[in-house]
């Protein structure tokens, strides 16, 4: 029953974002220059563009108020991208919600143009659009990514929850490519109760590492 459900909500995410609009607007949550926080690019700077929508519904997000695109203006891509620009930061990274769920070809292509570097972090469930230099792909068990993007990916970033998780993280480590970067990430709300079984894990399985948001003890964005 359980994987029946991941299917159904799987094919309802891939029909949302192959009727997404063109890209020529975005629900924009919020904007700003800050540092990233986790995984590989940890303590670089950069542009964040959040955007708003998302169905995958993980209980622990820390961005709720991303999931409803409806509540958030839309905003022209050209003013996204210049925006971007004015900040002088040299790379930008669309997180969201889900930011998938929108196409981001347009978005892409602007910053680019501009010398911008791309990074996406995304769970993966929707059918992959723009021209990304840095794919975050962290999956999630209520809406799974698809097969495609696993390969593409040059991060693969596995929330750890419970105990239950380190099965889930080596089974989308063998459908990543052999060059990605493997990381485990305690879940913000049980880190003293799983980060000794993380630390565990990675002494026992050197191919991973171990992702902190580092933001957040910071206090910063």
């Amino acid at each position: 029953m359980q994987v029946l459900q991941l299917e159904i909500l799987q094919n309802i995410m891939v029909e949302i974002s192959s009727n997404r609009p063109d890209g020529f607007d975005l629900p924009v949550v919020e904007e700003f220059h800050s540092v990233q926080g986790e995984g590989f690019h940890s303590g670089k700077a950069a542009w964040f563009i959040r955007l708003g929508g998302c169905d995958v519904g993980c209980n622990w997000c820390d961005t709720k108020y991303a999931w409803d695109p409806d509540i958030h203006p839309l905003v022209k891509t050209e003013d996204i991208i210049n925006k971007a620009l004015k900040s002088g930061a040299d790379s930008v990274v669309v997180t969201g919600g889900e930011p998938l769920v929108w196409n981001l070809d347009y978005l892409c292509k602007g910053l680019r143009e501009k010398n911008i570097r791309t990074f996406i972090e995304t769970s993966g469930c929707c059918p992959l659009s723009g021209e990304w230099d840095w794919i975050c792909l962290s999956p999630k068990r209520n809406a799974p990514p698809l097969d495609k993007i696993c390969n593409m990916a040059h991060e693969l970033k596995i929330i750890i929850e419970t105990g239950d998780d380190f099965a889930w993280a080596e089974k989308y480590r063998s459908l990543a490519g052999s060059d990605c970067r493997l990381y485990l990430q305690p879940e913000w709300g049980r880190f003293e109760s799983v980060i000794p079984e993380i630390v565990s894990y990675v002494l026992k399985n050197p191919a991973w590492r171990i992702s902190l948001q580092i933001h957040k003890y910071m206090h910063i964005p």
